[in-house]
């Protein structure tokens, strides 16, 4: 963060329900947020994230382009009422996050800022040494319409992230597609209803029953509703069967029952052809369209069809699976791999600094074309700033790394994040003097490796002891003066990870432990 010019700062944990108001999110956020009142019952929450406070401190301080780029960052805790939280400190319902919050003037600018989060988030990864994935992302209750993930892959992963075998194309399975094998024009169906299955879903407000048609071949398993929520937003994706809500508001009692604004909306697979959206049109069955314990009729209903997305493409309603052709390249497959989530970069536009009012006063001239030869005019004029917001989970990372990289024996630390990277442990008690020189000859300064960052285990557990729970913290690099130092002045040099062990002579004891750490 320093690299990028960005300074620290500490917000509060606690924010106001008021600012959440006036950018929306008070009730788009959902039921993870913890609210609370004071003893003047005035709302309040637990910030889960702190994109209104900083905008809000922002729009005070901030009101000149001269300012801008401005970069600033904080470490701090923050609080979700998860559903089910688990995994420790993979899902739990209070974590430690490291949040970056972009300002610029322009949008030019504010795309360059954002290339060069993303730059100094690949470097942090980098050095990990682990085998992360960087995937085009949807930006959900966060805002803006570019962010990229960044992901561990683990069979513990709530996230589902696909890849090609070929090119670049990694997405997450919210924003990932496949290419369609089978053009809509050459669909095999003819029409017939009995190569179909429907899945019903329901709207949020409850006024809409959402008919999906696909080919009988696949299973309701297989419906992706992450595809769906694109053409229909407003889906209520978090129920598993949606008939009992609709036949509650389709009840005699219930005011909604005879309002004119239910819908019937049936979306068609581009696998089952023109032909059977065209024969599910003209079909005058209520029972092909509605659940047969409805007591409703096909006239009470505002009845529309959905073939193609808003691009003109065919539906593809289907998950993706292991195998399916590449939307980017002709010759790769994709690949679906669990992961878990560690880090999220966003480009939020204006969203927040138009709902908070921040906004810079910017000479016309600085947006004029330079190359144009139009004369410079001397006005100026207010814009809101574009923002960015790049996160990290801290806990996040340490519970992905600790399950990645952990065995039977322990913990398996990357130098980056290891508490320390090397342990020297000792046979005996009366090893002072032996202890002082091998610390020594690892600390000595060398031109050209850094400092080893170094603990002894003085304590007075028994030798065997202390290996084993060397093992358990998981130090990169254990250093044993044993059974050859004591006859053959060699140090035993344990690696784990690497599956390395040696005895080196103290003369090359710093250079071979600098070699090891840089593999990890």
């Amino acid at each position: 963060m320093s690299q990028l010019g960005a300074s620290k700062v500490s917000l509060s944990s606690i924010s106001s329900q008021a600012l959440w108001q006036q950018t929306g999110r008070l009730d788009g956020y959902g039921q993870e947020l913890f609210r609370f009142s004071d003893r003047k019952e005035v709302p309040y929450i637990l910030a889960p994230t702190h994109e209104e406070e900083i905008t809000t401190l922002v729009a005070k301080t901030v009101s000149s382009y001269k300012s801008l780029p401005l970069r600033l960052y904080q470490i701090g805790r923050k609080y979700r009422d998860e559903i089910r939280p688990r995994h420790g400190v993979l899902r739990s319902r209070e974590f430690v996050m490291k949040d970056l919050y972009t300002f610029d003037y322009s949008l030019q600018s504010a795309l360059k800022t954002y290339d060069e989060a993303r730059a100094a988030y690949n470097l942090l990864f980098d050095e990990l040494k682990l085998p992360y994935l960087v995937a085009e992302a949807s930006s959900g209750d966060i805002g803006g319409d570019l962010s990229h993930e960044y992901h561990l892959p683990s069979q513990i992963g709530e996230d589902n992230v696909i890849s090609c075998t070929d090119c670049e194309y990694v997405a997450n399975e919210e924003l990932a597609t496949a290419r369609l094998t089978l053009p809509a024009e050459q669909a095999s169906h003819d029409g017939s209803r009995t190569a179909a299955q429907v899945w019903r879903g329901i709207s949020k407000d409850r006024k809409t029953l959402i008919n999906v048609w696909y080919p009988a071949s696949f299973t309701d398993a297989d419906i992706n509703t992450h595809a769906l929520k694109s053409i229909i937003p407003e889906l209520d994706s978090s129920l598993e069967d949606a008939l009992p809500l609709w036949e509650s508001v389709l009840s005699p009692s219930n005011s909604l029952s005879n309002d004119r604004q239910l819908r019937l909306l049936n979306i068609a697979d581009y696998r089952l052809g023109q032909n059977f959206t065209n024969g599910l049109k003209e079909d005058a069955d209520e029972y092909a369209k509605l659940p047969r314990s409805t007591p409703v009729e096909l006239s009470h209903l505002d009845e529309q069809y959905i073939t193609s997305s808003a691009s003109g493409q065919p539906l593809n309603t289907i998950r993706i699976s292991d195998g399916d052709h590449c939307p980017r390249c002709s010759s790769g497959t994709l690949k679906i791999q669990k992961a878990i989530e560690l880090g999220h970069t966003f480009h939020l536009g204006t969203k927040y600094s138009d709902a908070l009012d921040a906004r810079v006063r910017v000479p016309s001239a600085v947006f004029e074309d330079s190359e144009s030869g139009s004369p410079k005019s001397d006005r100026t004029t207010i814009v809101p700033m574009q923002m960015g917001c790049h996160g990290i989970g801290v806990s996040r990372i340490i519970g992905a790394v600790a399950d990645h990289l952990a065995d039977g024996r322990g913990l398996n630390w990357p130098r980056a994040i290891a508490p320390f990277e090397v342990v020297v442990i000792p046979g005996r008690r009366d090893m002072d003097e032996d202890v002082m020189t091998v610390t020594c000859s690892l600390l000595e300064s060398s031109d050209t490796a850094p400092p080893i960052d170094l603990a002894l285990d003085d304590r007075t557990e028994s030798f065997p002891w202390k290996l084993k729970d060397a093992d358990l913290v998981g130090y990169p690099v254990i250093v044993v003066l044993g059974r050859k130092w004591t006859s053959d002045r060699l140090c035993e040099v344990q690696c784990r990870r690497l599956g390395s062990t040696e005895f080196i002579p103290l003369n090359q004891l710093q250079q071979h432990v600098n070699g090891l750490l840089a593999q990890l």
